[in-house]
């Protein structure tokens, strides 16, 4: 079946989570210089070609300056009339049925680079031009395509700023955040982007980011994030994008997660909700599982098995008199020297619950916060979707929020139109009920921004179906 008709065969609407739009530069380039200046559009030219000049260094100076290979050749170009559609926002509208989506949640492309952008005036009028862009050029096709804007993260102060103006001033609904921000490593050269920590907003942060979740409560944003984990870690060849992308939205996506949760960001906002984009589910899973593995071990209570305090020392004695060679038994009067390695007496009593600042008290808390607050990203052809679904797995016979994110736009999918029968193999394949099937494609993602303002769909073609699920 095409995906019109898997739409006609659906009792439920279909809203894409996560489409992307490509820019129309020069349109954006003008609103640039409009906010900021001609110097400023200058130095957006430069962002905007910095492809070509990273093609022109070479691998020594690649690996110096750790400039890792990113996206290229990564747009439709072949399929001409998919080419147009993510650029045109009149041809989006019009190709909705076509494609078996309802409304399309749309995140930006050339609006990601504000994330990773050093220079403050470029960054911040970047991302009030994008903001600008996504609210004019999309708001006469409000009832079908719903932009996000884009919020900066390197200060508390500046996602403020532009949340406001976004929501207030422009209307915007939806918003993408900035969740990793490379920090220069103190005692290094700011400039050294081979000397950078990783910075997830929440655990271990330089800046206190409860200010900026406040703000998201009483204006009614859901915070998502579409963080890469291309340019740390493994993931910094110069010379392999393919190597470098493999899985580093789920590692992008995971270390914001990780953060913010032993952060305790979402235990002191429980009101809140947090979706993480285009990385699928299966790691969101993972470490679900992890988290709670390690809590029953290493919780505050848990961790009275490992102190160094409750060693019976007469009777490891006696075993070793008992069973050890003779290498071991001429060696026994400097046990001390092993007994220390890992299990230091010495540890500061002050340090030693790890989930304190999380707000984590029991593995039931866990299971709530990845359950009921965190929301999952996933791409139409990832057969791994599936896991989200699959309580004889996930802890508790839990489910996991993941949503329908087809991420038209770019090279991950070739032909627009074969999104939504990817999808369908889910259900097709016997991995996901009709029931999960409609989470998935819709109830998921509606629950996600009505969970901070329930009108988000209002307006929209879907309004009255999840007015509907919200009743129910």
């Amino acid at each position: 079946m095409d995906a019109a008709q898997i739409r006609a065969e659906l009792d439920h609407p279909v809203i894409d989570a996560d489409g992307h739009i490509i820019e129309f530069i020069p349109l954006l380039r003008d609103l640039v210089a409009d906010e900021a200046g001609g110097a400023v559009a200058d130095r957006f030219d430069a962002l905007v070609g910095s492809a070509a000049m990273r093609r022109g260094l070479d691998l020594e100076t690649r690996r110096a300056h750790a400039v890792a290979r990113t996206g290229w050749w990564g747009v439709p170009a072949r399929n001409t009339r998919d080419r147009a559609t993510a650029i045109v926002p009149g041809l989006l509208y019009d190709r909705l049925d076509e494609l078996g989506i309802d409304v399309a949640v749309l995140y930006p492309t050339v609006g990601l680079t504000v994330m990773a952008v050093d220079d403050d005036e470029l960054r911040r009028a970047v991302a009030r031009a994008c903001n600008r862009y996504y609210a004019e050029a999309y708001g006469p096709y409000s009832d079908r395509l719903r932009p996000v804007g884009v919020i900066p993260t390197y200060d508390p102060d500046e996602a403020i700023a532009e949340l406001e103006h976004a929501t207030t001033t422009l209307g915007l609904k939806g918003f993408l955040f900035g969740g990793l921000v490379l920090r220069p490593t103190p005692g290094h050269d700011p400039s050294d982007r081979a000397a950078r920590w990783v910075d997830g907003l929440g655990l271990d942060s330089v800046h206190d980011y409860d200010p900026l979740w406040a703000r998201c409560v009483e204006l009614g944003v859901s915070p998502t994030f579409h963080s890469t984990g291309i340019g740390f870690g493994s993931r910094v060849s110069p010379t392999n994008y393919v190597a470098n992308h493999i899985g580093n939205f789920a590692a992008g996506s995971e270390a914001v997660c990780r953060s913010l949760f032993f952060g305790g960001a979402m235990t002191r906002f429980p009101e809140l909700s947090f979706a993480f984009l285009e990385g699928g589910a299966a790691w969101a899973c993972n470490l679900l599982a992890d988290a709670v593995s390690h809590f029953e071990k290493r919780n505050r209570e848990a961790l009275a098995h490992y102190d160094p305090a409750h060693l019976d020392r007469d009777e490891l004695r006696s075993l070793f008199d008992a069973h050890a060679d003779p290498a071991f038994q001429e060696r026994r009067d400097r046990l001390d020297e092993t007994l220390g390695f890992l299990s230091d007496p010495d540890e500061d009593p002050a340090t030693l619950d790890e989930w304190a600042r999380s707000g984590i008290r029991s593995v039931d808390d866990i299971v709530s916060v990845f359950t009921r607050q965190c929301f999952f990203g996933c791409e139409a052809d990832d057969p791994m979707n599936a896991l989200a679904f699959d309580g004889r797995i996930n802890p508790g016979g839990s489910q996991l929020q993941a949503m329908f994110a087809s991420d038209i736009g770019h090279w991950d999918v070739p032909d627009f139109t074969e999104v939504l029968p990817e999808a369908w193999e889910l259900v097709e394949h016997g991995l996901v009920t009709r029931s999960q099937f409609a989470d998935f494609m819709f109830g998921n993602v509606a629950r996600l921004f009505t969970s901070t303002d329930p009108g988000f769909f209002d307006g929209t073609v879907v309004e009255a179906e999840v007015k509907e699920l919200l009743a129910r």
